[in-house]
């Protein structure tokens, strides 16, 4: 164990604090928004965190041992980490995905020597990943239940903690939002405990996709909502509300959908040449939407948000004009409504 832990230490030291990048954004006068940019974590994004928690927890819980077979239920990003994060260790690692996962993670994931076991109904990977990890006397690392118990949302190393140090000498040091969309809603939960915990005036602010039922759970206040299927845009909406969700850190959710998240990714690469995934889409959206509202009102400030991961997971679906036109729909009327602020 001790030499397990020294590991994932040792990775944590390596990976130090990842960049905030600002944007220069000409139609947001006096509003300034900033992207907290996970992608250049080694495994390619924000959920490299994640995994390597969710192995300390396991580990130091007694739940993964010499030996131990690790399997996950995941759209991508999580298992290519646990991927990395059980080569390390030297464990086996099994990841059960969805049918429809991007061919990229999927190659990303075996590339770090895990396997790769398919479901057709987004809505199994749970009862599944438990199946595996019973018929392998393995464990089910389950990061939809343990996000929030194994993240360490007070300490110096969170990515809340990050955001605050680094935006301690800009113009407008204590945003007025932090927006993050949610998968496991493990982040989520971490940066709105650590507003808390430091008595920061900020709001945490949720942006949601289509097919995913934590928006309208916030609203009615009923944790027992269920989807009929998963979220297209891959690692964040869910057809169930997550137990890693904690609604109550939460201060406000957006609805954004699906066409506006490509949008905002295409109208990101424009302002900055680069390419990210959809759930940065999402989050960019949601992030635009606040500081038109705060513009609106006259008042200035900053938003920051999360750049989950690169584009280059993504040539296929979201970076592929048909797929997004059969798959996602117009986004043309989202562009609209953002290309002015170019």
């Amino acid at each position: 164990m001790r030499t397990a832990v020294r590991h994932l230490t040792g990775d944590q030291l390596r990976a130090a604090d990842t960049p905030l990048l600002k944007l220069e954004v000409p139609g947001l006068d006096g509003i300034d928004l900033y992207l907290k940019d996970e992608s250049v974590q080694p495994t390619g994004s924000l959920k490299h965190r994640l995994a390597r928690s969710l192995f300390m927890h396991a580990i130091c819980s007694g739940r993964i041992r010499e030996g131990t077979t690790v399997v996950e239920a995941s759209s991508g990003s999580t298992a290519v980490s646990e991927a990395y994060f059980a080569r390390l260790l030297g464990l086996p690692f099994v990841a059960v995905v969805p049918v429809g996962t991007a061919p990229r993670k999927i190659e990303q994931i075996r590339l770090h020597g895990g396997a790769c076991h398919f479901v057709d109904d987004t809505t199994q990977i749970y009862a599944e990943a438990r199946r595996l990890a019973r018929e392998r006397g393995g464990h089910y690392m389950d990061q939809f239940t343990y996000a929030e118990q194994a993240t360490d949302w007070r300490g110096p190393d969170s990515i809340a903690a990050g955001i605050f140090r680094q935006m301690a000498d800009e113009p407008h040091p204590e945003p007025a939002a932090i927006v993050m969309s949610a998968g496991t809603g493990g982040t989520a939960s971490t940066i709105g405990r650590y507003i808390r915990y430091k008595g920061h005036d900020t709001r945490l602010v949720v942006a949601d996709p289509d097919h995913s039922v934590f928006y309208d759970s916030f609203r009615r206040g009923d944790r027992s909502l269920r989807g009929e299927h998963g979220s297209r845009i891959e690692g964040i909406g869910r057809p169930r509300v997550e137990p890693s969700f904690l609604a109550e850190v939460v201060d406000g959710m957006i609805k954004v959908p699906d066409a506006a998240s490509i949008a905002a990714l295409r109208w990101l690469e424009r302002l900055t040449g680069r390419r990210a995934g959809g759930s940065t889409g999402t989050n960019l959206w949601g992030a635009l939407q606040i500081a038109g509202q705060m513009q609106a009102r006259g008042e200035r400030g900053s938003i920051v948000t999360v750049l989950c991961d690169g584009g280059e997971r993504y040539p296929d679906t979201y970076w592929n004009d048909e797929w997004v036109a059969r798959h996602i729909g117009d986004m043309a009327p989202y562009l609209r409504r953002i290309e002015p602020l170019l």
